[in-house]
């Protein structure tokens, strides 16, 4: 599977922004897809995951309330929708699918759990 992630800008405190992720490939053999950021200086981290079967979501606890993720599976595209933005949520956004090789390797928040990664998209919080 190859991900494209788009839809990173520069923003201000309080504004929104929707990412979006294009998958490509053998998406059909995917279980879960999601998204992880990664801020300067810093690990990355887990966002939020979607299961492409039932379209079911979890979000990490920052950004609950916050953002939603959603996918429209006819045109293999995953979305995070980012409200209320905080300075805090300044970090490279990246999407992950896996695969039948990981869905059993680890659990949904876990980076290994994604063997397909998107090249990432900067978000910049400015305030």
């Amino acid at each position: 599977v190859q991900l494209q992630a788009s839809g990173g800008g520069l923003v201000q405190v309080g504004d929104s922004l929707r990412l979006s992720c294009l998958a490509s490939g053998s998406t059909s053999t995917s279980n879960a897809m999601a998204w992880f950021r990664q801020a300067p200086g810093k690990e990355r981290e887990f966002v939020g995951t979607i299961s492409l079967s039932s379209g079911s979501t979890y979000v990490a606890d920052p950004v609950k309330g916050r953002f939603t993720i959603s996918r429209d599976n006819a045109k293999n595209m995953m979305y995070l929708q980012m409200n209320s933005l905080k300075a805090e949520d300044t970090a490279d956004y990246y999407c992950a699918a896996d695969s039948p090789r990981t869905v059993f390797r680890a659990t949904v928040v876990q980076i290994a759990r994604y063997d397909s990664w998107g090249q990432g998209t900067q978000v910049t919080v400015s305030s």
